[in-house]
């Protein structure tokens, strides 16, 4: 293999719904036979697969997993994963008109759903003695459960591609019937030895089964880390992530896709900030990893192929104090915990976090003062009940409420401009939202406003009007 000469490349999940346009998009391209490779492809499950099998990432109504989990629905995850085979298999014949290889593609997912089938059934009873505890297995089933999704997709895309004259390789990291386990980068140079990048296409897995279970640190966000270690262990020129939008200086479901612009050019800092709001351009521990390596992630628009899309590094600063993008989260809990008797008395901070991370409760920010601590926490009504009843239990004198709120911050990778913070206030006066919160570092990359969840939108508008849409012909510019 050829260092510094290959990309490697993701694709998003609705993006690889769309086959036409990946092969079109992304794939061909414009390119001669000759310059179709050199690049590694790392694909997501198809739109809608994850959350089948775990759980809806919005709603949190059950998938497989939670079913599984659920001891009280003995056998409704049975029914679930039956479900599950037709609603690949239909994806199979949306793909593959020719009935040969539609049965090729439905083999090797059923083969799989079933095999799952048979370890859960076999789990379930092994736990119903009292010595073996159902928990301790539960993230090893997240685990096994999420990699259909990715290998069902793969496979589908590279049989497609191979039918077509490619030469796509399948690339299975999902360590279905493995020998051994073995740690992340070990498996991922162990199974890219064998490829040769001048004359083949790898078609790669999202998830990877390793030693260190990329589950318990990553959950969802798995495929980001398998598409940086790949990255890095094969030592990529460039890493790009091909989602179905631009990203851009804010949604244009909300702000107007007349009114928004791709940033262009920005660095991992204000990534680590979108991945704070939940809204991931890379992982932050994802995006380490290429940081430190130097390698540039590029960020493009599947259906807008011809444009350059979005160049991050770690030493990008905008030539002027600017911001770059507004962007929240709606879907955020404030825990507020008042006690009088936390005045001068260390540790309560810390005694929230713990309970946060009992119950793996992600907060994306917080606030304090003398007797007040508030984390906004990105999660279920469900979790939340659960994280203040043992809030309760430890801190027995002090008042916990609860409120839904939304976040809206304003971000760039240098945001020192005088009389910014005025300014957004006024727009927000102006629209007449009340601002419940507010937090600015020293870092000066993003300032985030606390509002009522029903005035999300309105923020949004309102921040982008003042911050950035005057100054949209500089962006513009940057972007080209």
């Amino acid at each position: 293999m050829t260092s510094e000469q290959h990309t490697v490349e993701k694709i998003g999940g609705t993006s690889m719904s769309n086959y036409e346009a990946v092969r079109d998009n992304i794939i061909l391209g414009g390119r001669t036979k000759d310059d179709l490779y050199q690049r590694i492809f790392v694909v997501s499950a198809y739109g809608g697969v994850t959350d089948e099998l775990l759980e809806h990432k919005k709603t949190g109504e059950p998938g497989v997993y939670a079913l599984f989990a659920d001891a009280e629905s003995d056998w409704a995850w049975g029914d679930d994963l039956t479900k599950l085979i037709q609603f690949l298999t239909d994806i199979n014949g949306d793909l593959f008109p020719d009935p040969m290889l539609k049965q090729q593609a439905d083999q090797f997912i059923t083969d799989r759903i079933e095999g799952v089938r048979g370890c859960l059934i076999d789990l379930q009873r092994l736990c119903s003695y009292g010595q073996f505890q159902l928990e301790e297995h539960l993230l090893t089933v997240r685990e096994m459960l999420a990699g259909i999704g990715e290998a069902h997709s793969a496979f589908n895309t590279a049989l497609k591609l191979q039918q077509e004259g490619i030469n796509a390789r399948f690339v299975d990291l999902t360590g279905w019937r493995d020998n051994e386990l073995l740690p992340l980068d070990e498996k991922l140079k162990q199974a890219f030895d064998a490829v040769d990048l001048t004359r083949e296409l790898p078609i790669v897995t999202g998830y990877a089964q390793c030693k260190e279970g990329l589950m318990r640190t990553f959950d969802r966000g798995y495929s980001e880390m398998t598409f940086s270690r790949v990255a890095v262990i094969t030592n990529a020129r460039e890493a790009i992530i091909h989602k179905e939008y631009h990203l851009s200086s804010a949604d244009p479901n909300i702000v107007g896709a007349d009114k928004v612009v791709p940033l262009g050019r920005t660095n991992y800092d204000v990534a680590d900030q979108l991945a704070n709001l939940g809204m991931e351009a890379i992982h932050p521990r994802a995006g380490k990893g290429m940081r430190q390596n130097e390698i540039p992630l590029r960020v493009m628009n599947t259906f807008e192929p011809e444009h350059t899309g979005t160049l991050i590094t770690g030493d990008y600063v905008s030539e002027k104090p600017q911001v770059e993008i507004i962007a929240g989260n709606k879907g955020v809990f404030a825990i507020e915990v008042f006690d009088q008797d936390m005045q001068g008395e260390p540790g309560s901070d810390r005694r929230i976090l713990e309970v946060l991370g009992r119950f793996k409760v992600r907060f994306v920010s917080k606030d304090t003062n003398a007797n007040t601590i508030t984390h906004y926490v990105d999660s279920t009504l469900k979790h939340v009940k659960r994280v203040v009843r043992a809030l309760k239990d430890e801190f027995p004198n002090a008042e916990i409420s609860t409120r839904k709120v939304a976040i809206v911050s304003a971000i760039g990778s240098d945001i020192k401009i005088p009389g910014i913070l005025a300014r957004s206030v006024k727009a927000l006066a102006d629209e007449e939202i009340s601002i419940l919160a507010l937090h600015q570092c020293m870092r000066q990359v993003d300032i985030q406003f606390v509002v009522d969840e029903d005035a999300y939108k309105k923020t949004i508008v309102a921040l982008h009007g003042v911050l950035i849409e005057p100054y949209n012909h500089e962006y513009a510019i940057v972007a080209a």
